[in-house]
């Protein structure tokens, strides 16, 4: 078989999933699996699976060591608010990887982003609202850089995006003057730049607006990518792109839309981040890049595109939520923390390249 027919039969494949069309089972795979195949087939038809089971493992340990205590309602919604950030970047650094990139900039476009809503309200009098807006078009504006130097340039996502984190870090140190806008001020004259810190009681468990806006993000995300003819797009681009475009699929389009989404998602985030401090910060958010990408493996996304669940990101925050806290309450030594969260990071690469073997 020659590549042109080669990938003109991977076409059609794309053709009938991505019209959802493709519901035949193979005529080859009718042998009986073996209960390792079986749970490798599970666990590839499942993607959340995985962190979710890691998830109620470690609660349920967890609340041995630390005892009742840990399942207190107030204490759940404390490691809701600690991964609410991470949990937003992380929304966007999902719609990334899922396309096979990766975006270092996730945490400087942040930063930008609500170091433009502070300024632009206390140095140049604009209303908050629309600074507010302006701080979003920002974060947009970065996104959509980025996935024009990927998807029409044909520069790799890494050093693009490692590229553009020094260029929109430097440019938020140089525009700030590294000047921290106090939670006081910022309380008297611009309340609504800390809406996301604002809190409601639901019993004794505390939910933030932050938290609220990260779960409706998962949840919106979720349906888009499983429901929508874009999130098809999504999938298929990451999955093989030459074949999504023999398809019909606009992939640079796809790329540059991604990119978008993910830095406006990113200045939600800078909004969120805002709320969660009470200040405007310039040095905030240092390592939301690393956060975001370590929340997306251990959420068993592969970093190889095309496979992945939005929810399983969300557990795998929560995860290192439930570490951080858990093992601070217990009082052992913070660095074990990392340990453990490194650990993590390690066998949850291991385990999605042995569930990749199901379609190799």
């Amino acid at each position: 078989m020659t590549d042109a027919s080669a990938g003109a039969g991977r076409a059609q494949e794309f053709e009938k999933v991505l019209s959802g069309s493709d519901t035949s089972v193979a005529s080859f795979d009718v042998h009986n699996k073996s209960p390792i195949e079986k749970i490798q087939h599970f666990l590839h038809s499942n993607p959340a699976a995985v962190p979710l089971i890691v998830l109620v493992l470690s609660l349920i340990f967890f609340g041995i060591a630390v005892g009742e205590r840990f399942f207190s309602a107030f204490t759940l919604t404390l490691i809701l608010q600690q991964v609410a950030i991470v949990g937003i970047v992380g929304a966007a650094q999902t719609l990334v990887i899922l396309t096979a990139g990766i975006d270092l900039s996730v945490g400087a476009i942040m930063v930008l982003s609500s170091v433009i809503m502070g300024q632009f309200t206390f140095r140049y009098g604009l209303p908050p609202t629309l600074a507010v807006v302006c701080g979003l078009a920002v974060g947009a504006l970065c996104g959509f850089l980025n996935g024009v130097l990927v998807a029409r340039m044909k520069l790799p996502p890494f050093i693009v995006t490692l590229g553009t984190w020094q260029i929109i870090l430097a440019a938020n140190f140089l525009y700030s003057a590294n000047e921290t806008i106090r939670s006081q001020d910022i309380a008297a004259e611009a309340p609504i730049l800390q809406f996301f810190g604002q809190s409601m009681k639901i019993g004794s468990a505390v939910f933030t607006y932050g938290v609220i806006a990260m779960v409706l993000l998962v949840l919106l995300l979720w349906y888009v990518l499983n429901h929508t003819a874009w999130g098809r797009h999504v999938y298929a681009v990451g999955d093989d792109p030459d074949a999504a475009e023999l398809a019909g699929v606009n992939v640079q389009r796809m790329l540059i839309s991604v990119y978008t989404i993910a830095g406006l998602i990113c200045a939600l985030a800078g909004w969120a981040i805002i709320g969660r401090l009470g200040s405007v910060s310039p040095t905030s958010g240092q390592f939301a890049n690393i956060e975001s990408i370590t929340a997306v493996v251990i959420g068993g996304i592969s970093l190889f595109g095309g496979r992945g669940s939005i929810l399983g990101m969300l557990f795998g925050a929560l995860i290192v939520g439930v570490f951080s806290l858990g093992l601070r309450l217990i009082g052992t030594d913070p660095q074990w923390t990392y340990l453990l969260i490194g650990a993590l990071i390690i066998i949850a690469v291991a385990i999605d390249q042995w569930i990749r073997k199901v379609a190799g």
